[in-house]
């Protein structure tokens, strides 16, 4: 963990992606071949050749092609999707903003236990990257000073949002929407840094840190939208219904209780599971879906859920962006049914999502794909720099406590956030001598 963030954090690659699975860390770094979907356009570089051309249709017909013609051995991309991307699939109008970014780095670094394997196109690049992870110190200390955050933020139009969205409910327009608000972080966060003490506070599916063309961010997904693997099997796991983790034995057992006995939390996952079934009952084979998991609780940092896991094998004609556009976005960060929890959604936030609620994952050439929900992060664009949050919303829901449920997934990160270096240093010039990071 330590050796992936430096690595990222080195200043090698002015692009990269960091990406946690069960298997280990993976460095993504520069680029060999990039493509990014906009609303009208789609920019593909590979060979050296930069081409930018309006699309029309299925936008992600136009990410398939550009890998079906990529002249790389053994490529793996590494990149994000908005979740307003759900909206292009759909035809629904969106902003300028970017839909979906991939790119296949010049070097990659993979790390598991005390093993690295590197490799690249570039050897000089590869050496250094080398240097850099043999050069690594032993880390005694991860943390800076902390930065402070508001999680009361918007918290009376929270609550406004939650009751238009209710009566959206019992007006018959759909079953549930998930519905979120925005923190502002009105100081500077090391994403590195952060994303270090984050990770060793969480307990999260997958993690990950990414510096991509003007977007930063760093997060602990609590659970994969899909995950397909070579030999054609693919599986979602939502999760949905919520209650705090205290540290304390009791209380968090009297919680978990709770959620297990809460008809509305319980509602809010069945129907989630009953759509997940269905969507990937379209790229599946015939009666190979079924329900791995069910309402089993896994600990998530500050949070506990109930979880399901959902699998089956994909048709011979289908390949993962078939199954990753059956479920896309995840049912438990939308609603149901979606088109109308978009609605919903756009009704009540004031502002498109972006990567929030979207993907970071994972494509390779051998038909592999892994796309983590893009929950529990901290985001920087454009200057600013905030946290988000949302709790699913259906019938029985109730203002306050679905504030509360948002307050509880925030402090997943909020107590993480970590000051650069040098206004740590600054704040702290009375103090110890700072411990760094990394060295």
């Amino acid at each position: 963990m330590v050796a992936a963030t430096a690595l990222a954090a080195s200043g090698l690659f002015s692009t990269y992606v960091l990406y946690e699975t069960e298997d280990g860390w993976s460095v993504a770094g520069g680029i060999a071949a990039e493509v990014i979907l906009k609303p009208d356009t789609v920019r593909c570089t590979k060979d050296g050749t930069t081409v930018e051309r309006p699309w029309r249709g299925d936008p992600l017909a136009q990410v398939r092609a550009f890998f079906d013609g990529l002249d790389l051995a053994d490529w793996r991309a590494y990149g994000w999707s908005a979740f307003e991307l759900a909206y292009a699939v759909a035809g629904r109008p969106v902003g300028n903003d970017v839909l979906l970014h991939l790119v296949v780095p010049r070097t990659e670094t993979r790390l598991s236990g005390d093993h690295a394997v590197v490799r690249g196109l570039d050897p000089q690049e590869m050496a250094l990257v080398e240097k850099t992870l043999t050069g690594l110190e032993p880390v005694t200390d991860a943390r800076g000073l902390p930065v402070s955050v508001d999680i009361e933020a918007g918290a009376g139009a929270y609550r406004d949002s939650v009751t238009t969205v209710v009566e959206r409910i019992r007006a018959g327009l759909l079953q549930k929407a998930v519905v979120s608000r925005i923190v502002p972080v009105t100081s500077d966060v090391d994403f590195p840094a952060t994303y270090l003490a984050g990770r060793r506070a969480n307990t999260p599916a997958r993690s990950y840190l990414l510096n991509m063309a003007g977007i930063q961010a760093l997060g602990f997904s609590p659970e994969t939208v899909v995950e397909v693997g070579p030999d054609g099997t693919v599986s979602s796991q939502p999760l949905a219904g919520t209650r705090a983790l205290t540290g304390d034995a009791d209380e968090d057992r009297r919680l978990r209780e709770n959620l297990l006995a809460d008809p509305k939390e319980l509602h809010e996952h069945a129907i989630s599971v009953k759509v997940a079934v269905d969507e990937l009952a379209g790229p599946c084979a015939p009666e190979t879906v079924v329900v791995q998991e069910y309402m089993v609780i896994k600990e998530r940092g500050s949070v506990q859920h109930l979880a399901s896991r959902v699998v089956g094998r994909m048709s011979r004609q289908a390949g993962p962006w078939d199954a990753f556009a059956a479920v896309f976005p995840a049912v438990t960060a939308s609603g149901v049914p979606k088109y109308p929890a978009y609605d919903a959604i756009s009704a009540v936030e004031p502002r498109e999502r972006g990567l929030y609620a979207g993907t970071v994952m994972t494509l390779a050439q051998d038909g592999s794909m892994d796309a983590a929900l893009a929950l529990r992060s901290v985001f920087r664009k454009n200057g600013e720099t905030w946290l988000q949050a949302g709790a699913g919303i259906v019938e029985q829901s109730v203002p306050e406590r679905e504030l509360e449920e948002t307050r509880e997934k925030l402090r997943c990160v909020a107590g993480c956030l970590v000051a650069p270096a040098a206004e740590s240093e600054a704040r702290a010039s009375d103090a110890a001598p700072d411990k760094r990071l990394y060295v």
